[in-house]
């Protein structure tokens, strides 16, 4: 009797050719966007069109970057990510599935040790093979989390009564990864 397995294929995300990016509202009129420098992350896929594929991802808190030092300095405090403590924000248990056209990312992200599971909109770039030979995958990807639902809940009101900081955070990512 033969057995059918199949064999998943790992994928690592390549830093140099991928960006993790932020925005959220600052005083409700303009948008303050931001990065995450050094992160990590892997795709385990048992098909070629990444249906059903595991996604685990890592970010450095450290690595924020607003183009601020002072704000980026206020992030890693204990009014937002506590950097000292938790010094990673992770996406585990991840599970990409292929909806109409695109697909929808689901998987447990945790912020300041509080796990939410949430729901992002992904769309892949398609595969193509580097000059060096390289087997690469792009993927974009998009959602929105309410940052107080991790415990973020700093903010400060204005003289006239609205706040510093939204409570919505869109977060986009453009993430290549090379086959394993």
């Amino acid at each position: 009797m033969e057995t059918n397995t199949l064999t998943a294929t790992t994928w690592a995300v390549d830093p140099m050719h991928s960006e993790v990016q932020f925005k959220v509202k600052h005083l409700v009129i303009s948008t303050v966007t931001g990065f995450f420098r050094s992160f990590e992350g892997s795709v385990e896929s048992a098909s070629e069109d990444f249906d059903g594929a595991k996604v685990a991802f890592k970010l450095d808190v450290n690595s924020i970057d607003t183009n601020q030092a002072d704000r980026d300095g206020h992030l890693k405090s204990d009014d937002f990510f506590n950097a000292e403590r938790y010094p990673h924000i992770t996406f585990t248990n991840g599970i990409l599935k292929k909806e109409g056209e695109g697909y929808i990312l689901e998987g447990d992200l945790t912020m300041r040790d509080v796990t939410k599971r949430v729901t992002l909109n992904a769309e892949l770039g398609g595969v193509m093979i580097d000059p060096y030979g390289n087997t690469k995958a792009g993927f974009e990807v998009n959602g929105k989390v309410n940052r107080k639902e991790f415990g973020l809940n700093w903010n400060g009101v204005t003289e006239a009564g609205g706040v510093v900081v939204g409570d919505e955070v869109k977060l986009h990512f453009n993430i290549q990864v090379a086959k394993q």
